[in-house]
Order: structure tokens, then C-alpha cells, then sequence
């Protein structure tokens, strides 16, 4: 099942950027997302996001 784009950004609210992979995923942690979420985002490539849609693109395409 895809992830919402928009799951993913409340998960990111308040997120500063650029961030990599490890400060994505504690983030969103710390927000309290939801496995579905979780999931996608651990399986993000290792590198640096730079915006937001940045890691939108990288769930879609992974």
C-alpha cells in the first residue's frame, strides 16, 4: 500500500531541511507517525533531502 504524500508531511511538520535519511526518520518518530509511515521512510535512500517534496519523490520512487 502507498504511503499519502500528505501522511509523510504531517509527519515532517516543523522539519528543518536540508536533513538526512537518520534525521528524517527520528523526526518523524518523534511525532508519533504511523508504521506505514515509518516503513516508507526506513527505506529512504541514504542522503541529504533538501525540501520537503525532496522526500515525497524519494517514498514515491522507492
Amino acid at each position: 500500500m502507498a504511503v499519502s504524500p500528505i501522511e509523510i508531511q504531517k509527519a515532517l511538520g516543523g522539519m528543518d531541511y536540508p536533513a538526512d535519511k537518520d534525521a528524517v526518520v527520528k523526526h518523524a518518530e518523534s511525532s508519533g507517525a504511523g508504521d506505514d509511515v515509518m516503513e516508507a521512510l526506513r527505506g529512504l535512500p541514504e542522503k541529504t533531502y533538501e525540501r520537503p517534496t525532496d522526500v515525497n519523490e524519494a517514498v514515491a520512487n522507492s
